[in-house]
């Protein structure tokens, strides 16, 4: 009754888009978002700046595992 609600995933289209961390070569950034398998539009959702920010990234959307892109 009075303890913590449980966190819904958020939702994405998971059959016209798929998660991917974005890394840039030369100076380290990151950036988790999800692209369009149809047109390879990317849609930055949030700059991913230490390992926990990843996990609540991760948390957040309900995933697993994230596929990396350079």
């Amino acid at each position: 009754m009075f303890g913590r609600k449980k966190k819904v995933p958020k939702n994405y289209d998971v059959q016209n888009q798929k998660p991917v961390l974005r890394c840039s070569i030369c100076n380290g950034e990151q950036v988790a978002g999800f692209k369009d398998l149809r047109t390879g539009k990317f849609e930055e959702i949030c700059l991913i700046r230490t390992p926990k920010e990843l996990e609540a990234f991760l948390a957040e959307y309900g995933l697993d595992a994230i596929e990396k892109e350079y």
